[in-house]
């Protein structure tokens, strides 16, 4: 295992904090824009590699998506699936629901999930196993996201890129960026590439998909997403603001594609 190609920062997560974190973006004016527009730019690569995904029993690994914007949720129910999302911090699964954007949830840890083994046909977990303290941390999660799942069941995951240039710089000064209000909330360890495929290999995974997404370049588009909102009221993205997004996941198809996406985005399915 190349240890060294996972980075991060030393995290404290107890469900308090995350209560209090989760209470405090959902008070915020502005943000649902990026949010949907995030999750605009998911659901093309959701369509793209779980676009067959009917009548399937889906377990999705946090509600913050859901409780700040549309989420990705409801995607996979208008399309014949059945979703079940939890998240550690109570507050945040009251907003996903009253939000209605998920329609079952629950609250747990994905460290110790409460399910049964072999229980669900997808696992969503979208930037959820790159807010732990260690490496040790995520194996744990990705060794119970492959129990709950049956066997030849399909993980589809995204984490943080550590070669991304601003998720790198964001790594390397957590306290300055917090200080500043850059950043919102801790973020922990994360995992690149290759360490991310060793690692779920060695859980019991298959990787039959390992890429990036997110290519926009985030800080301008963030910037015009609160413009937008503080200024004319703009909560959901126009369609020509997402197509003009979603061209840069072309960069996806590039080898610098490391370089440019935010998240490494992976999709594998637990061998039997």
């Amino acid at each position: 295992m190349n240890t060294g190609d996972c980075h991060g920062q030393e995290i404290s997560s107890p469900r308090l904090y995350w209560e209090a974190v989760g209470r405090q973006l959902q008070a915020r004016f502005h943000g649902e824009l990026w949010r949907r527009c995030s999750d605009g730019i998911h659901h093309g690569w959701l369509k793209r590699v779980a676009g067959d995904l009917c009548g399937a029993l889906v377990l999705k690994t946090d509600l913050f998506d859901e409780a700040s914007g549309d989420g990705l949720a409801g995607w996979f129910e208008e399309r014949g699936n059945r979703v079940i999302g939890f998240d550690l911090a109570i507050s945040t699964v009251k907003a996903a629901l009253q939000r209605q954007n998920c329609k079952c949830g629950a609250v747990c840890d994905v460290r110790n999930l409460p399910f049964g083994a072999g229980r669900f046909d997808c696992v969503l977990s979208d930037s959820t196993l790159d807010h732990f303290n260690s490496e040790e941390e995520i194996r744990r999660s990705l060794t119970e996201l492959r129990r709950v799942l049956r066997p030849n069941g399909t993980l589809l995951l995204t984490m943080d890129n550590p070669r991304h240039p601003l998720v790198a710089l964001r790594n390397s000064f957590p306290a300055l960026w917090r200080k500043l209000g850059v950043v919102p909330y801790s973020v922990g360890v994360t995992c690149s590439a290759g360490c991310l495929g060793q690692l779920l290999e060695t859980v019991g995974f298959e990787v039959t998909e390992m890429g990036a997404i997110l290519h926009a370049p985030r800080v301008l588009a963030v910037a015009l997403c609160t413009w937008f909102e503080k200024r004319w009221g703009v909560r959901r993205p126009p369609a020509w603001w997402l197509r003009w997004l979603n061209c840069f996941e072309r960069l996806g198809s590039l080898p610098s594609k490391q370089f440019t996406g935010q998240f490494v985005a992976v999709v594998a399915r637990r061998r039997a």
